[in-house]
């Protein structure tokens, strides 16, 4: 964020997590949307952080389907109806992605981390990532309970915060990568931002269908918004591979929402901005020092730059939990804390030296595979939008 030439690279990430609405906000009450705005401490204070100094500048995006808006009001029935789900008191953060910012300003890698990847967590022992967040919040709502004196949107709140502390030093400690800031957007959120971005285009290999997440979709391209795109990011039931498709879906999505985004009138029609600026306010999470609103002038430079989405090599992504009841993604810590290092410096280069992948992807048929210190060895479902301009073109068919 300090030097110029990352400042649209962040703007790409921050946008690829919904929170480009800022980018013309310079038409609309700048001092407004800063009050109002949800920010979050979560980053202070994380007990055993990696270095700062680890080559690039990383934003953690993560996805929750927390059933409350930013402030922690409780959603209505009406709304639940329209996400298609139900109320519940535990919170998981099923899309996880590190965007890395090399500091040398080569090109921004968007890493996704599978939900279930089994990994060490702070409460103690092994549990899936997506669980870090519910379980230290779940822990810490009982015990502010039990102290009293509190409301229900505070008690709320502050067991978010203590989630969001330990979801960031599960990442950490899982990539070894330095969380320098902080963005979230819940399920209304997600619902919102694509209804006021008038729908995302989308294409399927085959026509799918889930019950759980309410997916029902034909083959071939179609424009999604609102509920319907929840379920297209959410349906893991009846894909080939399940959560690496998932995973997959996620990244060409807010691949092809960038593009209209950028591609569009999108950054200079008031109407669509003070919608996409009321999403923001009532459902994303930013640690105070991501302040989009000064990336609003470069916005429009950014058709130009290339965002390259790859997940992390995986082990086996039908494993089981040491006690047989879970179903896990098995992961090696060795190998992908090299994958995510060498995103930034591969082995072969000198230090300071961006490279990445660079061979043009669809979503791979092999079987995944464990991945490799480079990143082009990661496993083979690999990404949609590899290697190609983020901007370039009309999003790929996926699973």
């Amino acid at each position: 964020m300090k030097m110029a030439r990352r400042v649209g690279y962040l703007v790409v990430a921050v946008i690829s997590a919904a929170t480009v609405v800022a980018a013309g906000y310079t038409y609309l009450k700048v001092d407004d949307f800063r009050d109002n705005v949800t920010t979050t401490p979560a980053l202070d204070e994380i007990p055993n952080s990696p270095p700062e100094d680890d080559g690039a500048e990383d934003i953690l995006l993560v996805g929750s389907d927390s059933r409350t808006d930013a402030k922690g009001k409780p959603l209505s029935r009406e709304m639940l109806a329209k996400l298609r789900t139900t109320a519940s008191v535990g919170v998981n953060t099923d899309t996880l992605i590190i965007v890395r910012f090399p500091h040398d300003g080569g090109p921004p890698r968007a890493v996704s981390l599978p939900r279930d990847s089994w990994v060490r967590v702070p409460t103690g022992g092994k549990a899936k990532i997506n669980s870090a967040y519910g379980v230290a919040k779940a822990a810490e709502a009982a015990r502010l309970h039990q102290r009293g004196g509190m409301s229900a949107e505070e008690i709320e709140r502050a067991s978010d915060e203590r989630g969001r502390r330990a979801l960031i030093q599960t990442v950490q400690d899982f990539t070894k990568v330095h969380i320098d800031h902080y963005a979230e957007v819940s399920l209304l959120g997600f619902y919102l931002l694509t209804e006021a971005l008038g729908g995302v285009e989308v294409c399927l290999n085959a026509a799918t269908s889930d019950a759980d997440s309410g997916a029902n979709f034909r083959a071939g391209r179609q424009t999604i918004s609102g509920s319907e795109a929840l379920a297209y990011v959410r349906q893991r039931k009846n894909l080939p591979r399940g959560d690496l498709d998932r995973i997959v879906r996620q990244q060409t999505f807010l691949a092809s929402a960038l593009h209209k985004v950028l591609s569009t009138d999108t950054l200079t029609d008031n109407r669509k901005l003070r919608r996409l600026v009321n999403a923001v306010e009532r459902s994303v999470v930013l640690d105070p020092d991501l302040d989009i609103l000064e990336f609003a002038q470069k916005a429009q430079s950014l058709s130009s730059r290339q965002v390259t989405f790859v997940t992390i090599p995986v082990e086996n992504i039908n494993g089981r939990s040491p006690d047989g009841k879970q179903s896990i993604v098995v992961v090696d810590e060795k190998k992908v804390r090299a994958f995510v290092r060498d995103l930034i410096r591969p082995k072969g280069n000198p230090a300071g030296t961006s490279s990445g992948p660079s061979a043009p992807g669809a979503s791979s048929s092999q079987a995944p595979r464990g991945g490799g210190s480079s990143p082009g060895a990661a496993l083979g479902v690999l990404t949609a939008q590899e290697g190609e301009p983020i901007s370039g073109g009309r999003a790929p068919c996926v699973n």
